[in-house]
């Protein structure tokens, strides 16, 4: 079927079940950004693949909401399929609730697979429905009554990492966990996340692309832990390890049936923006709801000393790839055949010549010219572009180390590229550089130091459409909270910056039709001086990969950004020529050169 029929056959379903209006997310059960091959069922329905939007159908109209890093990919993959893009933001666009409400009809029903949708959507849902005297049917996956062929939920096999590569036992972590619900007086604790859950319990698998997570849920009680898995993954030294912790293992689906059946007065730690409703729903209402942010967010954002010093290996090895494809990026450019997709292969394939290299951290962008302009373009057979001189090719990608995850952001002039390019790529450098060497005091959160990488923007009428930064998790997912780098405020998402956690640092400019431009470094949060005044922090810059110098304007650059180029370009050269052949260490000494 294409997408025209697969919207008119779920319109049939719909009509049977007597549903006016159906949600579908892009999310899991587990409310996870990127999502296995079986939960993609918005992409099934629109075709559209990107890793943010919320398709709405009705019985005349089917539309998909997305955000401005997906508006020109959107634009393109939902041509001719009957699904209207919805520009999110954007003058004249009604957000979901609003149009939700403008076309229910009185007494109408709304629907959707509650195990997808977040606490926060339902509850809204379901006051729309309230307010025409409708229905909400949450029980409802319909998109599985349609999608023949669908890909089952993933069977792959975890496997457990070391305390050299954790730094923290199992039974450290639960009793820190432990000890953040008895301050809040809590007999257990759910936790549905997956990246909390594999962290908490020194775990990794591969039921995510990219992303080395496993399907679970867990209950925390004050002696014991209900692991909510498929145990097949498991192998006997993982089961016997994690019952030593006092962890009991129970089939993935039973936690929907066990948590109707806690006792009356419970007191129950959960974190509503991350439950699903129909777990929600299944609560006992007298069930003590202590809602907060799960412990573990913030725990594992704050990487520990072991964590920091794999980080930084990580680190050194992506930087080497790097420097050597970068090396043979521009000896080969117009000389052999490359494309988008082989480009983005032979990084991989430096990566994998360090060792430890499990697999990207995530779905890689390899975008050239104009696709770069797309700032979550993925590079497909259909859409591979060949590479050729004049332009940039933006590589936006990640590698899964044992010592770490890492995600990296690199745009490299292929020959000789016109002025307005350059200008463009060196505006992103100074912004880049000036957030990275930002000087702060402790206490201060993202938007605070976010300024210093727009004003280089603002001063001149520009703008990027995205944030700055992401905290990066540990062999976990590559987009971590509760830290990030904006400047536009949103409730409940304004976390101290604090020492140890990793950031990125990623301004970006994109002229559709043209080319975009994305430096993207991490940072790590240290501790300065202390004085007078408070601690002073500072960001210590991990990735250690040249700024293209074929692509910079020195004629744009202030005396005081050159200088911090020219450090920045001398820590990549000294730190990096120890690993590097002869060859390598000539060719990068022209490309770390002082300007």
């Amino acid at each position: 079927m294409d997408i025209r029929e697969r919207v008119e056959a779920l319109r049939k379903v719909m009509a049977e079940k007597g549903i006016d209006i159906y949600i579908v997310p892009t999310a899991d059960y587990h409310q996870s950004e990127y999502v296995g091959e079986h939960f993609k069922a918005r992409k099934f329905i629109t075709g559209f693949t990107g890793s943010a939007g919320t398709a709405v159908i009705t019985a005349e109209e089917a539309g998909l909401w997305t955000d401005a890093r997906y508006f020109i990919q959107a634009a393109g993959e939902l041509e001719g399929s009957s699904i209207l893009l919805r520009k999110m933001g954007e003058p004249g666009v009604p957000k979901i609730e609003e149009y939700i409400k403008e076309v229910l009809p009185e007494g109408g029903a709304i629907g959707f697979d509650g195990r997808t949708v977040s606490v926060s959507d339902g509850q809204r849902y379901e006051k729309l429905a309230e307010e025409k005297h409708g229905k909400l049917l949450y029980g409802a996956d319909l998109i599985d009554a349609i999608w023949e062929e669908r890909p089952g939920i993933s069977e792959k096999p975890v496997f457990a990492l070391g305390l050299e590569y954790t730094g923290k036992t199992v039974a450290d972590k639960l009793a820190a966990i432990r000890e953040e619900m008895e301050k809040c007086g809590a007999d257990v604790h759910v936790l549905t996340t997956l990246d909390d859950i594999c962290w908490m319990l020194n775990i990794r698998g591969d039921d995510v692309d990219y992303f080395p997570l496993v399907l679970s849920y867990a209950l925390i009680m004050k002696e014991s832990v209900k692991l909510y898995i498929d145990e097949n993954k498991l192998d006997d030294t993982i089961k016997a390890s994690l019952a030593a912790e006092g962890v009991e293992l129970q089939p993935y689906n039973d936690l929907y049936e066990d948590i109707k059946r806690l006792k009356d007065g419970t007191a129950l730690l959960l974190d509503e923006s991350k439950l699903n409703y129909e777990l929600y729903k299944n609560i006992p209402e007298k069930v003590k709801k202590i809602s907060k942010p799960n412990p573990a967010i913030l725990m594992k954002a704050i990487k520990n000393d072991v964590e920091i010093s794999n980080i930084r290996k990580a680190q050194i090895k992506d930087s080497i790839a790097h420097i050597r494809f970068m090396k043979w990026l521009k000896e080969n450019v117009g000389k052999i055949c490359i494309t988008e997709i082989s480009a983005s292969d032979k990084l991989d394939e430096f990566r994998k010549e360090l060792g430890n290299f499990l697999r990207p951290s995530f779905d890689p962008i390899s975008a050239f010219g104009e696709h770069a302009a797309m700032a979550h373009y993925s590079a497909s057979a259909e859409t591979d572009a060949k590479l050729k001189e004049g332009s940039f090719l933006l590589t936006d990608t990640g590698a899964g180390f044992y010592e770490g995850s890492t995600d990296i952001t690199r745009t490299y002039a292929l020959g000789e590229v016109p002025q307005n390019l350059k200008d463009d790529f060196t505006l992103v450098a100074i912004s880049n550089l000036s957030l990275a060497n930002v000087r702060f005091l402790k206490g201060a959160n993202g938007m605070t130091v976010d300024y210093a990488a727009r004003k280089p923007f603002w001063d001149r009428g520009k703008d990027f459409n995205h944030g700055t930064g992401h905290g990066v998790g540990y062999l976990l997912n590559i987009h971590e909270g509760p830290a990030e780098l904006r400047w536009r405020y949103r409730g409940g998402l304004v976390q101290e910056l604090k020492k140890g956690m990793v950031l990125t640092d990623e301004p970006g400019i994109y002229i559709e039709g043209s080319h975009g431009i994305r430096l993207e470094n991490e940072l790590l949060i240290c501790e300065g001086e202390k004085n007078e005044y408070g601690q002073f922090m500072y960001f210590e810059p991990l990735t250690l990969i040249p700024f293209d110098l074929d692509a910079i304007n020195p004629q744009m650059m202030k005396e005081e950004e050159k200088t911090l180029l020219n450090e920045y370009h001398k820590k990549v050269f000294e730190t990096l020529t120890p690993y590097l052949t002869e060859d390598e260490k000539e060719w990068l000494k022209e490309y770390t050169r002082e300007i």
